[in-house]
């Protein structure tokens, strides 16, 4: 594992990035984004800090892919004997077969181009990045590394939506959950650090945002389902809302495709559509300190949806031990983790004052009040634990 060369590809609508690593350590990072002149610009920052602008002549996105193998043997880190072991692709794809790790081959890239229908927001820029990546590191293996995967152990009881029970398993639409890679990674991290307990809530709170019930190291329940729209208000994302009320919205914006509500409903809602102003925390603690009305309003609903879920998971476990908050919000906002736990007490949380708004150097750190269950700020590595998964794959296909 430590030796191992490992590239990791994370596409977007409006930018391309690549992290390299040698095991564990990340080598440098690269990303590619539209310039003012819809040029393509290259920033490539190492792992000392340092960063270089690299100039190219790339007219789309789509050529970063063929380019990936000489910028990194331009910039020393491959050639002679550095080879790629393995390029690692995160998968937000609905559907029993990318619910597990797959190497990519013919029935994967298949399975990919029926996942554009299923999730036309979610699959086709990183199904597109695949395709490229296939024909263009002919001899490196790719893997797709499911971001579901860590809720595959739940039961069924928490996976079905109350339909026809044959009709779920026939069209694939079942409560996946998401995020998985995230949580994967605190719950790993907690179990090196002996501190994980048995009923466990994680808040990965985010541009994303979803509350996991972990069990004995294992997904019990989770608040996304069948894309990572469900759930609690995010960013863009309106979360969970009753379906008529999505088609009402439907017929008076006058979309006439399916298409467009659900990119309403993604890009357009949650503290963004709430606010009216912006998709940002920072901004909405911003507003609301400021009296701006809607900015008061987009804080408590968040607040609130995020509380909500926060008992709704409670319930699952049928108690709590500990409760952690990471990402972004997470991980850095000590207001609103404050403002959550404030009513938390029912379930033996409180937060430490002085804890909670003090530096966090370590990777984790206890902010709860004396006599407080643990309340956990962990800062969570999806890299991490996509390489470890990814090289499972790899083991599992030597043997």
């Amino acid at each position: 594992m430590e030796n191992r060369l490992i590239l990791i590809t994370n596409p977007g609508s409006s930018s391309r990035k690549y992290a390299l690593y040698r095991g564990k350590e990340l080598l440098c990072a690269l990303h590619f984004e539209y310039d003012e002149g819809k040029k393509v610009i290259c920033t490539l920052k190492r792992a000392d800090g340092s960063s270089k602008n690299i100039k190219t002549d790339f007219k789309s996105l789509t050529s970063c892919v063929a380019n990936l193998n000489e910028i990194l043997t331009a910039e020393g880190y491959l050639g002679g004997v550095s080879k790629l072991d393995a390029i690692l692709a995160r998968v937000v794809a609905p559907g029993e077969f990318f619910s597990h790790d797959h190497l990519v081959d013919e029935k994967a890239l298949k399975q990919l181009e029926k996942a554009k229908k299923k999730a036309p927001l979610h699959v086709p820029v990183v199904a597109g990045e695949i395709e490229h990546l296939v024909k263009s590191f002919k001899d490196t293996p790719v893997i797709t590394i499911t971001d579901s995967g860590f809720h595959n152990d739940r039961p069924n009881l928490m996976k079905y939506y109350a339909f026809n029970t044959d009709l779920a398993d026939k069209y694939d639409i079942k409560r996946w959950g998401f995020h998985g890679l995230s949580v994967g990674s605190i719950v790993e991290y907690m179990k090196s650090q002996d501190i994980l307990p048995e009923k466990l809530i994680v808040c990965h709170i985010g541009s994303g945002s979803s509350v996991t019930a972990v069990f004995e190291g294992k997904s019990l329940d989770t608040t996304m389902g069948y894309t990572p729209l469900e759930g609690i208000m995010m960013a863009t994302r309106a979360g969970s809302m009753d379906v008529a009320a999505a088609l009402a919205l439907k017929r008076a914006l006058g979309y006439e495709s399916d298409e467009s509500l659900e990119k309403y409903l993604n890009k357009e809602c949650g503290l963004l559509g709430v606010s009216g102003q912006s998709d940002d925390m920072r901004d909405i603690l911003r507003l609301r300190d400021e009296g701006d009305k809607k900015g008061v309003f987009a804080h408590a609903l968040y607040v609130y949806m995020l509380q909500r879920a926060i008992g709704q998971m409670a319930a699952a476990l049928g108690g709590v031990d500990a409760i952690v908050f990471t990402a972004t919000i997470g991980e850095r906002s000590d207001e609103i983790r404050r403002v959550t736990t404030q009513k938390l007490a029912y379930l033996g949380l409180a937060l430490d004052e002085e804890k909670n708004v003090a530096d966090m150097p370590e990777r984790h750190t206890n902010i709860a009040a004396d006599g407080s269950k643990p309340v956990w700020v962990i800062r969570t590595d999806e890299s991490e634990e996509m390489i470890r998964r990814g090289l499972a794959v790899l083991d599992k296909e030597v043997e």
